[in-house]
Order: C-alpha cells, then sequence, then structure tokens
C-alpha cells in the first residue's frame, strides 16, 4: 500500500512515503503504553492547555492546511480554511467541556456512596479516510485525549503530508512524546496493530466494507470499537417546504467537497406534486457552482480525489442511464485532472446502481413521492442510515416523520451536518457508536462502578 501525494486537479505524482519497517511500529506502540502512563495521570488542566493551543494553531495556520487538502484531495480553498477552523471548535469545545463531561455519575445504592466514574482506555487506533483529513482526526483526538488517552493515526495512503501537518501540529502544540503518532500502515500491518495488546480500541470512518473487515479484526481480539461508515441521505421534501431554501441547502449538501461526504444528500424525494418546480430551482443552484482548480478561490467543486472514484462513479452514472434513468443535467468537466460533472438523475430504476449504491460525488437522484407513508418506506429502503433531512413547515408532520426514519439523525429544514455539542453517528451498514459531545468522549473510556461504605 503506497502512501503519495497525487494532485488530483493535475495528476501529477508529487512524492511519495514509506511504510514503515517491523521495528518501527514497535518502537511508536511502546512509546504509545509509556506515554499512555503518564498522560493518564496528568490533570485535567494540561490536556486542556494543550487542546487550546491546537485550536490557537489550527486557526492561525488554517490557510497552509487548507493549500495541503487542496493538494492532496481536492478540496477547495474556502472549504479547507472552514474545516481547520472547525477543527479548531472541537479542540475549544472539549477544552470547556471536558470537566463536566467526565465528572462522575452519582447513583443510588446500598452503600454510602456509588457513583461511576470515566478512566481512559489506553491506547487507540485512529483509522481515517481522506474526505476530511483534518476533521476526521480532530473530532476523535480531542475528546480522546481529553479522556486520558493516546493516539496512533493511521490516515488514508493519499493524504499522508496531512497526517504530518497534524503531528506537526500536536508537537508544536506541546504534546508529550507518545501522546499523537502516525503511522503509514498497510492493512496488513494495521490488522496486527489491532492484534497488538498495547492497543485497546479502533475507530474507522470509512467505507461500510471497510468497517467489516476491520471490525472482524477488532472484534476478534476484543477491542473497543466505533464505526462511522458510509451513507445514503434522503432529503425529503413535502408541498409545503419553502422551496427556494430546500433548492439552496440541497445543492449545498449535494456539491460540498464534490460530494464525497457520508453525510451529504444523495436521494431527493420529493413530493410529485411539486417535482418539476423544485427540480428547476434545484438545478438552477447547482449551476451556480463553479467546477475548476480547488487552489482558485472562485471555485466551489474540485476533483474528485482520485483516479478510482471518478471512473467508479462515471459507472455508475452509465450503468443507471442505460437502465433507465434520465440525466436531467450535466455539466462540463476539465478534460485534466479527476473531475466529473455536477450531474442530476430522475427516473431512476430499482436495481441500478444509482439506486442502490452510495454515489460518492456530485451525482443527485430525484425521486417523487405521493404520501407521507411513501417517503418514509423510500427513504429507509437503502442499506444505510447516516443521516436524513426533512424539508416541511408542517411541524406535526415533521414529528411524526422523525421517529420512523431509520438514521441516526434528522435535520428538520437543515443541512445534515456533524456538530460538536451534537453526537454523531449511524445505524444498519453506517455503523456503530457514537462521535462528538459527551457520548463521543464516553465511547472510549471504563465506566467504572465504585461502591463505598
Amino acid at each position: 500500500m503506497q502512501y503519495r501525494t497525487l494532485n488530483p486537479a493535475t495528476e501529477e505524482l508529487v512524492e511519495t512515503f514509506p511504510n514503515p519497517t517491523a521495528a518501527e511500529v514497535d518502537e511508536v506502540l511502546r512509546l504509545a503504553e509509556t506515554g499512555f502512563s503518564h498522560w493518564r495521570t496528568t490533570r485535567l488542566g494540561e490536556r486542556r492547555k494543550l487542546l487550546l493551543e491546537m485550536a490557537r494553531l489550527l486557526e492561525e495556520r488554517a490557510t497552509p492546511l487548507a493549500e495541503v487538502m487542496a493538494l492532496e484531495m481536492g478540496k477547495p480553498l474556502a472549504e479547507g480554511e472552514a474545516e481547520a477552523k472547525k477543527c479548531s471548535w472541537v479542540c475549544r469545545f472539549y477544552a470547556e467541556e471536558g470537566e463536566s463531561f467526565l465528572a462522575p455519575d452519582d447513583h443510588e445504592s446500598d452503600g454510602s456512596r456509588a457513583y461511576v466514574r470515566h478512566d481512559p482506555l489506553g491506547a487507540i487506533l485512529a483509522i481515517m479516510p481522506w474526505n476530511f483529513p483534518l476533521w476526521q482526526v480532530l473530532r476523535f483526538t480531542a475528546p480522546a485525549l481529553t479522556a486520558g488517552n493516546v493516539v496512533l493515526l493511521k490516515h488514508a495512503p493519499s493524504v499522508p503530508q496531512c497526517a504530518l501537518r497534524i503531528v506537526e501540529l500536536m508537537n508544536d502544540s506541546g504534546a508529550p512524546e507518545g501522546v499523537f503518532q502516525s503511522l503509514f500502515l498497510t492493512n496488513e500491518q494495521a490488522a496486527d496493530v489491532i492484534a497488538d495488546r498495547r492497543i485497546q480500541g479502533v475507530t474507522l470512518t470509512g467505507s461500510s466494507r471497510a468497517g467489516k473487515a476491520v471490525g472482524a479484526v477488532a472484534g476478534g481480539h476484543l477491542k473497543t470499537m466505533v464505526m462511522e461508515l458510509g451513507g445514503s441521505d434522503p432529503f425529503i421534501v413535502f408541498e409545503d417546504a419553502d422551496l427556494d431554501a430546500a433548492a439552496e441547502v440541497g445543492a449545498l449538501a449535494r456539491c460540498i467537497n464534490a460530494g464525497q461526504s457520508c453525510i451529504a444528500a444523495k436521494r431527493f424525494l420529493v413530493a410529485e406534486s411539486i417535482l418539476e418546480d423544485f427540480a428547476s430551482r434545484f438545478v438552477a443552484e447547482i449551476k451556480k457552482r463553479k467546477l475548476g482548480d480547488p487552489l482558485d478561490r472562485t471555485v466551489q467543486i474540485g476533483p474528485l480525489a482520485r483516479e478510482d472514484l471518478r471512473d467508479t462513479l462515471a459507472r455508475q452514472v452509465r450503468e443507471s442511464v442505460d437502465g433507465g434513468a434520465e440525466v436531467l443535467f450535466a455539466s462540463d468537466a476539465p478534460s485534466r485532472g479527476f473531475f466529473y460533472p455536477p450531474t442530476v438523475l430522475t427516473n431512476v430504476r430499482k436495481g441500478t446502481p444509482a439506486h442502490e449504491e452510495e454515489l460518492f460525488g456530485p451525482v443527485a437522484v430525484l425521486t417523487p413521492f405521493d404520501s407521507e407513508d411513501e417517503a418514509v418506506s423510500i427513504a429507509n429502503e437503502t442499506a444505510y442510515g447516516l443521516g436524513s433531512s426533512v424539508w416541511t413547515e408542517n411541524v406535526e408532520r415533521a414529528e411524526r416523520l422523525i421517529p420512523r426514519i431509520d438514521a441516526g439523525s434528522v435535520f428538520v429544514n437543515g443541512l445534515v451536518k456533524s456538530d460538536p455539542r451534537l453526537p454523531f453517528g449511524g445505524t444498519k451498514e453506517s455503523g456503530f457508536g457514537r462521535e462528538l459531545s459527551r457520548e463521543g468522549l464516553l465511547e472510549f473510556v471504563n465506566r467504572k462502578t465504585v461502591w463505598v461504605r
């Protein structure tokens, strides 16, 4: 497995990076074990100090970090800067809330006192994806370090320089030796690391296929796990919705990060009576978004991160059209680079890729429905259950639908997003466990019951 920087906008190979030797892996694990023995005993104030300095540096270095993301995976500069600043937010959030989140929970019992305390587990292996190469890492790392754990990062092979920048940020923020380390592991090496006694847990953000492979290894060694996997989020628009707002947010939800997001809206379920009206507004909003060089500040949509991702998406669309889908809109794309034109499909048939599979790119599917029951049925017929959004001015209708939708989150009249203040995760093949908020911090702690007389 080769770690390399390959510019997706120009197809230029910039740099390659070697995998570690067995001795190097063992040394990192030794440092993690030693680092944990010290970090677990540090006062919360010291952990807070590290996170606040991380937050400051992330804001200060937002532009150079965005340039590295643009180089390695094609994220437009403005989106990259926003990602770095969101990482700053999550660090500040846990610095401010960590003490209350970790406070013991008192319980009634037959003793004079009973409570649950929250102790760290140890070294946690974080297997992270390329699509949000800073955010995915920091949204796990901030609570993990707050709780007293230490982190080993296996980043995606296509964003090695992003991994190195995070290590640099940690070191410059004063992280003690062994508290945060990065390894350019092969899949086989990662499996060995998971099995190692010095690793106490695994968190993975990625595809369902990757989740099943990693989960099998981690489960076989009884390691604590959190899995945040794929999604095929429904965006449900009723006839009483604010169509201008729905179309504007829908276009953003489908095109942000070039559509390469697990929680991006992918399936637009629209009341049949307004389908034509919504479609015209939605396409108009899509057309406003400029496709091109991610280093150009006027660009909103960059290339897909890799050639195979572009080719897979092209195949999915081609096979869906061959199966009866209609192309309502497709823009042009540069001839060089891994670009895919924003595309809107209608009349997608069951059994075709656009109906059955996650479309990881700027391709939207518009599907009509006749009733609330049909909308829920279509929303739930996917194997995924990550995010969802409902657009209606009828509060009672929204409340009726929320418990019926199989998803880790339901956003009413708004963009599905991750927020440090709210737990984030999915159900079905979108994974299990939660990140962010107090729930995310408590995924990797020993909830230790204490009884005293």
